[in-house]
């Protein structure tokens, strides 16, 4: 214990005292501007929105208290993307976004890597309506699943086993300068239906149209006081078998103080997200379990107590049931577990760059339900020190 102390200690110092000394080299370079790499190295000023090419990333060095990792201290690239977005005209846009540390083997349904989360173009129709089509993202509600993916340090369960970029058209429409409507219809894959579900029971059939369909409002109130982000879902997954999501997000921003709260359930009428029936697939047993419901509370509180020194505080908490016996799954919750997760994080300029230091800790306790499949209580925990920058290249 006092060697990770120690450890800490070296750690945090290095990491504030290398953030201090960008932040005095940085200081006289227009830090406030954001200026690409291009920009500084050519000293020409870009002048088109056409192409904006980012590098999101997210790296640390990890150390896991209670050796509940294969390793017990390590380096780690946690997010690396490739972001290409512009505006052709007044009219048609379009993003690309690609993960470099994911497979590209092209899925079978929509036949583009998994490491593609964005290859779409859209069309501003009017001032008010626009329809972007493609891979993209699927518009769930919640704050936390709208974050770049490097601003989140750890995910409750629910999120990590979303499919959440899929093939699908997305039609917007603001009502106001506030208030947005979205409408969206997807693949409810990426890939075959025996890839994503495995082994079901024989009187399961694969959906012919595998579709799904989410309404979602995003609303703003008081200047961005407080912002909104709430969505319903209706996945087909199967014959007779879909999945119903509700997500409901709200925000709350008074400068200094900064929280969101975001409410998740999700109803799987064939376990899509896997969370149940991998804790049987480790007993020997085969078969998708069927049934499921998912719930998860997410709080998140930021508190910037210097111009550029932020604390923040995390809290999760989740269930995983089944409403309805079927083949080995048994009627009942199965786990409850906790999340909680603080730290602090430092930011030398107004760029998207800041160091941190974090603690992440959770907590899984499982019921009779899942202690029949061999299922036993963990306490996970990992204290990491990093950089997340999203590297404005051109």
């Amino acid at each position: 214990m006092k060697k990770l102390l120690l450890l800490l200690t070296v750690l945090f110092w290095l990491t504030t005292g290398f953030a201090q000394h960008l932040s005095f080299q940085s200081s006289k370079v227009d830090s406030l501007d954001a200026k690409t790499l291009f920009e500084r190295i050519t000293k020409i000023e870009k002048k088109t929105e056409k192409l904006n090419v980012f590098l999101n990333t997210q790296g640390s060095f990890n150390v896991y208290p209670k050796g509940n990792s294969t390793e017990q201290a390590t380096f780690k690239m946690n997010q690396l993307r490739l972001e290409i977005k512009g505006n052709i005209n007044p009219w048609i846009f379009y993003r690309y976004r690609q993960r470099l540390n994911r497979s590209n083997n092209p899925e079978s349904l929509d036949n583009l890597p998994h490491s593609i989360d964005y290859a779409a173009i859209g069309f501003q129709i009017t001032e008010k309506f626009s329809i972007f089509a493609g891979k993209e993202s699927v518009v769930f509600g919640g704050m936390e699943f709208d974050l770049n993916p490097i601003e989140v340090y750890e995910y409750c369960d629910l999120l990590a086993n979303m499919h959440s970029f899929q093939m699908g058209v997305d039609f917007s429409y603001w009502l106001t300068e506030n208030h947005e409507l979205q409408f969206q219809v997807v693949n409810s894959r990426n890939g075959s239906f025996e890839d994503m579900f495995g082994k079901t029971d024989s009187t399961v059939k694969a959906a012919k149209t595998p579709l799904g369909y989410t309404l979602n409002w995003n609303g703003s109130f008081w200047e961005n006081t407080i912002r909104t982000r709430w969505s319903v879902s209706v996945f087909h997954d199967a014959t007779h078998k879909n999945m119903y999501y509700y997500a409901l997000g709200t925000e709350l921003n008074l400068h200094r103080f900064h929280m969101y709260f975001d409410f998740m359930l999700s109803k799987e009428e064939l376990d899509r997200k896997g969370i149940i029936s991998r804790l049987a697939y480790a007993a020997g047993f085969t078969n998708r379990a069927e049934d499921v419901r998912y719930m998860a509370l997410v709080a998140h509180f930021n508190y910037r107590i210097l111009p550029k020194l932020n604390l923040f505080l995390k809290g999760m908490y989740e269930t995983a049931s089944v409403t309805h016996t079927n083949e080995e799954y048994s009627k009942g919750k199965y786990s409850t577990s906790w999340g909680y997760i603080g730290g602090i994080e430092y930011y030398p300029m107004r760029e998207n760059l800041h160091f941190f230091l974090t603690y992440v800790g959770r907590s899984y306790d499982y019921t009779q339900c899942a202690r029949n499949f061999g299922a036993s209580n963990t306490n996970p925990q990992r204290i990491s020190a990093g950089i997340i920058y999203q590297i404005p290249i051109f």
